[in-house]
């Protein structure tokens, strides 16, 4: 059986939600990514070209720092990665993340919140920054999203 990690970034609580759940339900650690400034509210108004978020997304090369790191990342056979999808793709702090570690070997298993957006361009993203690492077509869940569907979607790498 492979060992999991759940690493999540969430900006509204709706992540960390199906994050938590996820976690429970196959027996993984959790690791919360979170932003060493954190965001405010008027930093995620994506109505706003002038937010942070707006900003971050614009550029590419954007690498919000991240206050705390997975201690040992070598231990972890499957990494679950979950975000809301911004701009249809993932926040850049997801980027920041997948450049901290190396994933030479190790399975990625991208998973979305989002009301309606699909995963969109993420996978391949993830798939360019971790070019070693096997990474695998995200799945978008929605809020209210069952321990029971989380696991059985997880099982597949388990």
């Amino acid at each position: 059986m492979s060992k999991g990690l759940v690493a999540y970034f969430s900006a509204s609580g709706v992540t960390a939600n199906v994050a938590e759940k996820l976690a429970k339900e196959i027996g993984a650690e959790l690791f919360e990514i979170q932003p060493e400034i954190p965001y405010t509210n008027a930093d995620l108004n994506w109505q706003d070209s002038k937010s942070r978020s707006s900003i971050e997304m614009k550029d590419t090369n954007c690498r919000p720092a991240i206050r705390s790191k997975v201690e040992d990342m070598s231990q972890f056979d499957v990494i679950f990665i979950g975000f809301p999808v911004w701009w249809y793709r993932e926040p850049s702090i997801i980027d920041t993340f997948m450049e901290t570690y190396d994933f030479s070997g190790k399975t990625v298993v991208p998973f979305v919140t989002s009301g309606g957006s699909p995963v969109g361009s993420s996978g391949k993203n993830i798939q360019d920054l971790a070019p070693k690492a096997k990474v695998e077509k995200g799945k978008r869940f929605s809020a209210g999203a069952s321990g029971k569907t989380l696991s059985d979607w997880a099982a597949a790498w388990l």
